[in-house]
Parts: structure tokens; sequence; C-alpha cells
């Protein structure tokens, strides 16, 4: 499972996939997280825990408050249900401006950019040794924003653009009249719709996919995948792409037992084509931060990253373009919203 928090404030919640040949909903699935984290917390801490600062994107849902506020509620009950009697949310970027605010010497106004796995987030944030021994940081902050776009929705992007056509995505029916159904390989490159291709109705309509299709051979290559359960190993395979090219220009993929066919390529060109438009939408978040801080980019001192996201070359250079003066800095890429986390629990709880 892959960025599960984004599931929350969508109907999937309720939806069940298969662990050991039992249905669970992927409520229980992040339930049994909260469960593990708990009596890990209480094993090492020798007493029981029932306080907890959850971490929270800026939006769960883009455009649509009362889903945004049933997906929090839906997360609390879930931590709850665990045995958290008091439970605390803060902005996951706050957080990691909490982790930030540890390193600095100086008063800087900061631009915290956190590009996770289902989300990006963002805040403009005061940060000073003085501000941090405050108890009461609200007017610190100056702005807060974020988009339902994150590294899975890059994932997806890339398998569609670099994988899925040799499956069969866009090519042809018979009498070329129209392409084939998408839904399908939607579903394969989306990595929390991928169980949904197992269900027992899917295979006889792919059949029939594959019985109009012009290119039978590439729905073939899609039905041996679905046949064999492979279709978390090609979104293993796309995600791995995916981060080599931050740090190359090609990758492979290759799936075993399925011949040279199951051997993919990916460029970052490619990848770059892909995400292109949900870069775009990403920047327009941050410019629209910026108006609501009523704050210039070049009144911007420091750009903070973190998230494993925040690797990919073409977000980074779209996110730091507009503030050329600004220093950029760095902690702990995947663990600076969890030590900011802590710290607040360490304020509130004591």
């Amino acid at each position: 499972m892959r960025a599960l928090k984004s599931i929350l404030g969508t109907a999937l919640i309720q939806e069940k996939t298969y662990i050991r040949q039992k249905a669970v909903p992927f409520s229980g699935i992040l339930g049994f997280y909260f469960a593990h984290l708990k009596s890990q917390m209480e094993r090492q801490l020798d007493r029981e825990i029932t306080e907890v600062v959850l971490g929270r994107p800026v939006r769960f849902v883009d455009k649509d408050d009362a889903a945004d506020a049933e997906a929090q509620r839906a997360l609390e009950d879930i931590a709850r249900a665990q045995g958290f009697r008091t439970i605390a949310f803060q902005y996951e970027p706050i957080a990691a401006a909490l982790d930030y605010e540890q390193h600095v010497r100086d008063e800087e106004l900061v631009l915290i950019a956190d590009i996770g796995g289902g989300t990006s987030d963002f805040s403009i944030v005061r940060v000073s040794p003085e501000r941090r021994r405050t108890a009461e940081r609200a007017g610190d902050i100056l702005a807060n924003g974020g988009i339902h776009i994150g590294g899975t929705d890059f994932d997806r992007l890339l398998s569609l653009k670099s994988v899925m056509p040799h499956l069969g995505y866009g090519s042809a029916t018979a009498d070329g009249k129209r392409s084939l159904p998408s839904l399908y390989y939607h579903e394969l490159a989306t990595w929390h719709r991928i169980n949904q291709l197992y269900k027992k109705n899917v295979m006889p309509e792919l059949r029939q996919i594959r019985y109009e299709a012009a290119r039978r051979d590439l729905v073939d290559r899609f039905i041996a995948l679905i046949e064999a359960r492979q279709g978390h190993a090609v979104a293993i395979g796309v995600e791995e792409a995916k981060i080599a090219l931050t740090r190359a220009e090609t990758a492979v993929s290759a799936l075993a037992d399925h011949g040279a066919w199951a051997r993919f390529n990916f460029t970052r060109a490619a990848f770059d084509a892909a995400i292109a438009d949900a870069v775009e939408r990403i920047l327009a978040t941050v410019q629209r931060l910026l108006r609501d801080a009523r704050v210039a980019a070049a009144d911007i001192t420091t750009i903070f990253l973190t998230g494993g996201s925040s690797m990919v070359p073409l977000l980074r250079q779209a996110i730091l373009a507009p503030f050329p003066e600004a220093r950029v800095a760095e902690t702990d890429l995947l663990g600076s919203v969890g030590i900011g986390l802590a710290l607040d629990a360490r304020r509130k709880f004591g």
C-alpha cells in the first residue's frame, strides 16, 4: 500500500482489499497500522500512550470542505478505536517547519514544501530561535495551502505513459472506430485500485475487450498480468523507475516469467512529459499561497523541502524557480514531518 491517507474523504475508505485471502476494509488497514505503532511505543516506553498528535495534509479533499472535515473525523475515529483518547491534529508542513526551526540561527520567512505520496502541502512560516520557545505560534503562520497530488499520482502518470501502452492502453478496436476502454488500465496504474482487477466479474470483461481489440496480443499481456496477480509488481517496478529517474536519465523495470515484452524502458523526458500538467497545478498552489500570505516571492528567505517526491527534478525546479534568491534547505526528507509532530506533541502534552 502507498499513501493510505489519500483514501480518506473518499468512498474507497470502506472498500475492501484482500490480506491472506480475507477481505479487509481500508479503514481496517489504517487501524492495524495505528495499533502496531501504539503497541511499539508502549513497549519502548513501558507505559500506556493515550495522547497523540496526528499529521494531516492541508487538504485531504480539494475544493470540498465537508468531505475534508469528514476525512479528519474518520482518521480520528480510527485512532480512537485503537485506544488513543486525546487526539490533536497538525498540518504536516507546519510539523516540518517545527523540525526545521531547530536548526535556524536567525529569523527567516520560510516556504515549507512537503511533497508526499498523496498530497503536496505548503506553508509560509516565520521561524527563529526565539519563536520556537513560544507556545502560541498562530501569528507566525502566514498561510497554508495544498493539493491532492503526490508521488502516487506521479507513479500513475508514468505508468500510463510508459507501461500501459505496451498492454493495449490507447490502442484501437478492430473496427477502428474507438479506443479500447481505459478504465482497467487506469486501475492497474493506481496503487489503491489494483485489487479491483481481481474481482470475479473483471476477467470476462477483459476477454470481451480482447475480442474487440485490433491488437489482441497487447491485451493478452494485460490479461496475463491480472491472472498472475502481478498488478502490484507492475506498480512497484514503476515506482522504482520513478525513483531511479530522480538521479538518472533512463531506467528499466522487468517482470520475471513474462518474456521480453515485460521489460519496460523509462526515460526522464517521458517522465517529465507525463507529469507536466500535475506539476503546473502544484505550482499554481504555491502562487495562491503567496497571494494568501500577502508576501512577494522575493520576501521568502528559505525554501525548506521535505517528502520523498520533492526529489523529482521537474517539480523541484518548478518550485525553486520563482525564488532565485532564497536559500534551499533540507534535513530529513522522509522523517522531518514525524520529528515535527513529536515536537508538537511535547509542546501540547508535555
